[in-house]
């Protein structure tokens, strides 16, 4: 059972790619809390959660891809 070597290095960089989303979604979510008398909250709230998402769905696409990868359909 061989690896897919292409494959395995594209989820690896999904993964890589989250990585720097896992960290700024939930800050820029937790500037938004503390700074809720400024105008701009509702739009740094929605850009965080959205950052959230975004390091989600690549978490989620990163490690398929492995899977597939791994364990070749």
């Amino acid at each position: 059972m061989a690896t897919n070597q292409p494959l395995l290095s594209k989820g690896i960089k999904y993964l890589a790619s989250a990585l720097p989303f896992l960290f700024i979604g939930p800050g820029v979510i937790y500037n938004a809390f503390i700074n809720n008398q400024n105008v701009w909250h509702y739009l740094v709230l929605a850009i965080g959660i959205l950052m959230c998402l975004t390091a989600v769905y690549l978490l989620f696409s990163g490690l398929k891809t492995i899977m597939k990868s791994l364990f070749n359909d």
